[in-house]
C-alpha cells in the first residue's frame, strides 16, 4: 500500500507530465522519468501538480498519469497525487479515485479563481477531504501568486490541531513573515516544504521556519544534486549546502523566464511560467518531455537563451550535477548545449 509516512522532509520532484509531438500524454516517457527520479534517490514524487499541466489534462488523463506513478514509484518513494481544484465535489471525486488503487497522500491548491475566504478554503474545502480520508495525508498548497485566495497560518493551524492527516504545507507564498507565523502556530510536529526553489536555502536555514525540504520543478533534471543539497541543510552540513546552493542557483533561476520584448506598439514584459521554461530545458537535454499542452506554448528567442546560458553554466561550472542526466538517458550533453540544431522548434520564430 505504498510507502509508510512519518514526515515529509527532503526533495519531492514536481513531475512534469512529458507529451508526444500530438499533445498525448506520452507514458513511456514518464515511466523513464520516473525511474531516473528513483535512482537518484528522491524522496517523493508530486503527480500532476502545476508543473504536470494539471490544468489542460482531463480528469480521466491526471488519473492515468498519477496511477502510472504510483505504479512505477509507490513501494520506492512517496507519491502525492494532484487533486485539488476549485470544487470541492471535483477535488473529492479524484480523491477517491486515487485512493482506490493506493495512493495516501495528496496535494490541495487553493482553490483559484473563485477564491473562497481562509476560512472557507479550511471549512469546505481541506475539512471535507481530511475527515473523509483520514488514512489520506492532506498537504494544502498556498500559492496567492496563482490562485488570487490565502488559506491563512491560522486556519492551517486549526486544520494541524483538529486532523491528525493535515501535517504539512507547500508553501509559495514568498512572504517570509508568513512562513515565520506558520511554524509558530503549526508548532515543531509540522513540515513546511518550500514551493519556490530559488527560496529553499533560505526556507530552510532560517531558525524562524526551518522548512524540511522542498517541493521542486530544478529536480526534474537535477534530482541527485538537489536532494544532497536539501539533506546537507537537514543534517547540519551548512558550507556543504550552501555551495550546492550556488551551483544549482541557476536552474533555480529558470522555474520563471522574464524577458522584454519588443511589438510594433512598444516593448512588453513577457513572463514564460512553470513548466515551459523547464519543459523547455528537457528538450534540449534530451530528456522525455515535448510540448506543453494550450494556452502554454513557446519561450521568446531571449527566453530560450536564458534557460540555455543557466544551464551551460551548470554543465561547465558543476557538470556533476547534469551528469546523471547524460548517463541515464544516454545524451551527449556537450553536443546537445552547444549545437543550434537541438534548439530548433522550442522558441516562437525559430
Amino acid at each position: 500500500m505504498g510507502m509508510e509516512i512519518s514526515r515529509f522532509d527532503g526533495c519531492y520532484t514536481a513531475l512534469i507530465t512529458p507529451m508526444k509531438k500530438n499533445y498525448e500524454v506520452d507514458l513511456e516517457g514518464l515511466r523513464s522519468l520516473v525511474e531516473f527520479q528513483i535512482s537518484e534517490s528522491i524522496s517523493g514524487l508530486l503527480a500532476v501538480g502545476t508543473t504536470g499541466e494539471n490544468p489542460t489534462l482531463s480528469h480521466e488523463e491526471n488519473i492515468m498519469v498519477i496511477r502510472e506513478v504510483y505504479e512505477v514509484a509507490g513501494d520506492k518513494c512517496i507519491v502525492i497525487g494532484g487533486t485539488g481544484s476549485n470544487c470541492t465535489e471535483k477535488t473529492i471525486e479524484m480523491t477517491r479515485e486515487i485512493y482506490d488503487f493506493g495512493v495516501r497522500c495528496v496535494l490541495l491548491v487553493d482553490p483559484y479563481y473563485n477564491g473562497p475566504s481562509s476560512l472557507e478554503i479550511r471549512k469546505e474545502y481541506v475539512e471535507p477531504i481530511a475527515s473523509m480520508f483520514p488514512e489520506v495525508q492532506v498537504i494544502p498548497y498556498v500559492i496567492p501568486g496563482r490562485t488570487g485566495t490565502q488559506l491563512l497560518p491560522q486556519d492551517l493551524a486549526i486544520l494541524h490541531s483538529q486532523f491528525k492527516n493535515v501535517r504539512a504545507v507547500k508553501e509559495a507564498t514568498g512572504n517570509i513573515e508568513n512562513m515565520k507565523l506558520t511554524r509558530k502556530l503549526c508548532g515543531e510536529d509540522f513540515d513546511i516544504l518550500s514551493g519556490d526553489d530559488d527560496k529553499t536555502y533560505e526556507m530552510m536555514a532560517n531558525p524562524e521556519i526551518r522548512a524540511s525540504g522542498v517541493i521542486s520543478v530544478t529536480s526534474n533534471v537535477a534530482p541527485g544534486a538537489t536532494q544532497e543539497f536539501t539533506r546537507a541543510i537537514l543534517e547540519g552540513r551548512g558550507g556543504e549546502a550552501k555551495g550546492l546552493f550556488e551551483a544549482l542557483k541557476p536552474l533555480f533561476s529558470i522555474v520563471t523566464v522574464r524577458t522584454d520584448e519588443e511589438t510594433p506598439y512598444g516593448t512588453v514584459s513577457c513572463r514564460a511560467r512553470n513548466p515551459l521554461p523547464y519543459k523547455t530545458l528537457m528538450n534540449i537535454l534530451g530528456m522525455p518531455s515535448g510540448p506543453c499542452r494550450r494556452p502554454l506554448g513557446k519561450m521568446t528567442k531571449r527566453g530560450l537563451k536564458v534557460v540555455l546560458d543557466a544551464a551551460k553554466t551548470v554543465y561547465e561550472k558543476n557538470p556533476e550535477i547534469l551528469e546523471p542526466v547524460e548517463r541515464f538517458f544516454n545524451v551527449d550533453l556537450n553536443e546537445r548545449l552547444y549545437n543550434e540544431g537541438f534548439l530548433e522548434g522550442l522558441a516562437y520564430g525559430y
